[in-house]
């Protein structure tokens, strides 16, 4: 990511966070007609306790060498929640030369040991991905679980956006679209460098609207858990607990556990035990006797 696309990224995040906080909300006065909604830049100077010359500069993207407290300062004058404090954070600290170059990463090998732990967890559905959502390994329920989009990809986004049959597969579709933009854009932010990545956003911005829309939002979520319901074509609707989570497998490995798991005694967890030996039998019937 060159100098010039971190400047927009600083543009585009601190005008939609400012956008989105009406003056009353501020603790000021509503200070007459406004052509947009939110702040004006010189109230959040005033809240931040910088100049209005200085928040300006800001805002246009210049924050190689802004310091920590004035950061800090800015989201508070913002209401920033802590991911959006982080993606900030991030994106300061990729304007700067060393940043840059903390934040180039290539790809790195997912270690044997890794996919012998997917291996034996035989009742949650896990997969390993990079950062941009790229499947690099996975198990056997997994590949049961994900198989309409293996059969047309390894890439959880690209399904997302670009495979028509991801509206069905996943019951809630524009959450979890949602939930897997926010999630790139977190990473863009720590990786800006990242080609694979910038090529990914770039290629889904093209052909998706959706995407687009969703990525100029600069919603940003760095923790992922929650439950999700999947239209399974062979094991039906099915409700599943997830949580991803980085693996230290080296100081540079971009790799994500995801598991999928259900309570025990559900009827979730009945259909995960189908899933399991369908997998079986169709593992069975693709090996040659």
């Amino acid at each position: 990511m060159t100098s010039k696309d971190n400047r927009a990224d600083v543009r585009d995040f601190l005008a939609s966070r400012r956008g989105r906080i009406s003056p009353e909300q501020a603790g000021l006065p509503p200070g007459g007609r406004r052509r947009v909604p939110g702040l004006r830049r010189e109230e959040v100077a005033v809240l931040a306790g910088v100049s209005t010359e200085w928040y300006t500069r800001l805002e246009k993207g210049h924050i190689a060498g802004v310091s920590e407290d004035v950061l800090v300062a800015v989201a508070r004058a913002l209401r920033l929640d802590d991911e959006e404090r982080t993606y900030l954070f991030d994106l300061a600290r990729a304007a700067r030369p060393s940043g840059r170059l903390r934040g180039c990463r290539g790809p790195v090998p997912v270690p044997p040991q890794v996919q012998w732990m997917l291996d034996a967890m035989t009742m949650s559905a896990a997969v390993v991905t990079n950062g941009r959502w790229d499947v690099l390994a996975d198990n056997a329920l997994a590949r049961a679980l994900y198989a309409p989009m293996l059969a047309n990809g390894t890439n959880v986004a690209r399904y997302h956006f670009l495979d028509p049959g991801a509206r069905h597969f996943y019951a809630d579709w524009e959450a979890a679209a949602t939930t897997v933009v926010a999630l790139l854009r977190a990473e863009a932010s720590r990786y800006p460098c990242d080609e694979g990545t910038r090529e990914l956003v770039a290629e889904m911005g093209a052909a998706s609207p959706e995407f687009r829309s969703r990525w100029a939002a600069h919603d940003i979520l760095l923790r992922n858990h929650g439950t999700k319901t999947f239209r399974h074509p062979v094991a039906g609707p099915i409700e599943l607990a997830y949580h991803s989570m980085e693996l230290p497998t080296s100081a540079d490995a971009p790799h994500l556990l995801t598991t999928y798991t259900a309570a025990p005694g559900s009827a979730a967890e009945d259909q995960l035990r189908f899933l399991a030996s369908w997998a079986t039998e169709m593992s069975d019937t693709m090996t040659p006797s």
